[in-house]
């Protein structure tokens, strides 16, 4: 059995996620949360960008 290093719980099979440039293995819950923290990040971090009035690239 394999551990998630994010929970602590053991799991069946773990995911390679991408996070933050890193590549992480976790249980399948842990990444659903993962992507769903970075999918928020990203499209906060476009408002505020769209406030300021930033017109580079990102």
């Amino acid at each position: 059995m394999a551990v998630c290093k994010q929970c602590g719980e053991e799991v069946d099979s773990l995911k390679t996620v991408k996070v933050g440039g890193r590549a992480k293995k976790m249980c399948e819950d842990c990444a659903d949360r993962a992507r769903e923290a970075a999918e928020i990040a990203e499209a906060s971090e476009s408002v505020v960008q769209g406030m300021m009035g930033f017109k580079g690239r990102r």
